[in-house]
């Protein structure tokens, strides 16, 4: 027994009487106690390997008496005629019907080879009869041109020439042993395809609709007109300054005013005494000069206030008024009537100097408190035009060789359903030195302002839209290692006595996406394709029996 124990590995025997520790106290009711349940917890450790190794045993014995072995691809392919001799081991159909070994049931097309054009065998482009058609189709010169163009846009999937698997056809015993086997079929259809780099982007303001408002000379915050989110038209006043500048230059002003008036009297009044030789002209000459100083020195402050935005729009209308006229006309100078109307014309300060908006847009950023001292380097506001975003994508720079100004670029940000549409406006001329990703900026309208700056998501440029790209489910398509094949049925498949055969193609893919991938090349509209169970197509291709025995 110890011998059969050790040759299962079931567990070591019990040690020899030698071996074992001996206790002169022990009474032998006590060691036969200590024997007895030794043994019922060692048949307990080996009893279930003793039941599983007695089944598999029985098994092996029914098997090897009812010949029962693995299933073969024959019987996948819901036949029983190998035990009457009708069956054709290589081909795994009846050898009555066998295309293979019968040629004359269906004969095979002429062999085109190798297409060096489109990179397929048995061409349907440049030989149309070479589709699984009935009515031989016509290809247009507009469909070679599509399929060439998106053959040189970019590098694509390659067949070896050598590959032979095209000259391979798939056989069923019946229509259902195709069902049996789990093979089911698609149309070659026409679907709308989009060819695109993807990248990562972030939305930021356009830089050319940005406004940065700072004042035009130092002063102190007067009265904050506008708040963060409010928008704004151009023009429109944000803030005022008291600025001491502009009451320096309106007082100029006005003396310039004064003096151009007095000197235009001197020098009337000099011209009329020349004429009646009273005066030389030598004084008439002076008075003249005396009347241009004083004209240049209103140009100089007219200029200056200009400059900061205070714009006098006639001097004309400014001759010929009193003195507190002409002061009460200057106080308000360049402030619109809704800032004046509550304003008292009597009091407050004539240096105030406004700060306008100069686009359309939205206050984004306010840094302007009243009472706050500031000069003409701090902006105080910052004003965005967000009818129109920009989007900064980082592409890999190895797709920058397929990238031009005016590509259409379109973005989603997470969780959005609806796709934002642009256009590629700058594609950087350096590479980032971090990332070694190329900047790319497009220019994304955004009239609902749904684009917020600063907002993450994934930006596609456009290479290709094609509305009518010849398409097949996923599973349709399959590598062997030296080419993409699909199984195209035969077009007499579903007539009366037609052979149930599956022809092997080679193809192009070109875009994929969650369910189909675009056929280039290599299939046309309207043929029919193995689609969901085509793997066990692709293994009879490598094996004709599979499990054999």
């Amino acid at each position: 027994m110890n011998q059969i124990l050790n040759s299962v590995g079931v567990a070591d025997p019990p040690a020899s009487p030698e071996k074992q520790p001996t206790n002169s106290t022990a009474s032998p009711e006590s060691g036969r106690g200590a024997r007895g349940g030794g043994a019922v917890a060692w048949l307990g450790r080996t009893l279930p390997t003793l039941i599983v190794l007695a089944a598999l045993g029985a098994l092996g014995y029914w098997g090897h008496e009812s010949g029962w072995k693995l299933p073969k691809f024959s019987e996948l392919n819901g036949t029983a005629h190998s035990e009457t001799g009708d069956w054709c081991r290589e081909h795994d159909v009846p050898e009555s019907i066998c295309v293979e070994c019968k040629p004359e049931l269906l004969a095979k097309a002429k062999d085109f080879s190798f297409c060096k054009q489109h990179g397929v065998h048995q061409c349907p482009l440049c030989h149309p009869e070479t589709a699984q058609l009935k009515d031989v189709p016509k290809v247009s010169q507009a469909d070679l041109e599509r399929v060439q163009g998106a053959l040189e846009l970019m590098d694509r999937p390659e067949n070896n020439p050598k590959c032979p698997l095209y000259r391979r056809r798939i056989q069923f015993a019946s229509a259902e042993a195709v069902a049996k086997a789990g093979v089911d079929v698609d149309l070659v259809e026409q679907r709308p395809v989009v060819e695109a780099i993807t990248a990562n982007g972030e939305i930021t303001y356009d830089q050319t609709r940005v406004a940065r408002l700072s004042s035009r000379a130092p002063g102190a915050v007067w009265r904050v007109q506008k708040q963060v989110g409010d928008p704004v038209k151009q023009g429109e006043v944000l803030v005022l300054v008291d600025a001491a500048e502009v009451g320096r230059l309106k007082a100029e002003l006005l003396a310039g005013l004064a003096e151009e008036n007095l000197q235009g009297k001197a020098y009337a009044r000099a011209q009329s005494l020349e004429q009646k030789g009273i005066v030389a002209s030598k004084q008439a000459q002076e008075a003249q000069t005396e009347l241009g100083k004083a004209r240049i020195r209103v140009l100089s402050a007219r200029q200056a206030l200009a400059n900061l935005g205070l714009i006098v729009s006639s001097l004309d209308d400014l001759h010929g008024v009193t003195e507190a006229e002409l002061a009460s006309r200057l106080r308000f100078l360049g402030l619109p009537e809704e800032v004046t109307s509550g304003m008292d014309s009597a009091a407050g300060t004539s240096s105030l100097l406004p700060v306008t908006s100069r686009i359309d847009g939205v206050v984004v950023t306010r840094d302007a408190v009243e009472g706050d001292v500031v000069d003409t380097s701090k902006p105080l506001f910052v004003v965005a035009d967000v009818s129109r975003m920009s989007l900064t994508l980082d592409v890999r720079q190895e797709d920058g060789k397929y990238l031009a100004l005016g590509q259409t670029v379109r973005f989603r940000t997470g969780g959005a359903t609806a796709e934002a549409t642009g256009k590629v406006a700058w594609i950087s001329t350096a590479v980032d030195e971090k990332t070694r990703t190329l900047k790319v900026r497009a220019d994304i309208p955004n009239p609902e302002g749904r684009l917020r700056a600063g907002m993450f998501g994934a930006g596609r440029i456009v290479l290709r839209e094609e509305p009518n790209a010849v398409a097949v489910p996923n599973e349709a398509v399959h590598w062997d290692g030296s080419c993409h094949a699909v199984f195209v049925r035969d077009k007499h498949f579903l007539d009366e006595g037609g052979a149930k055969v599956f022809h092997t193609r080679t193809v192009r893919p070109g875009v994929k996406d969650d369910r189909y991938t675009e056929i280039i090349a290599g299939l046309l509209p309207g043929e029919v394709v193995a689609s969901k169970g085509s793997g066990i197509l692709r293994a009879s291709l490598l094996k004709n029996n599979l499990g054999a025995g």
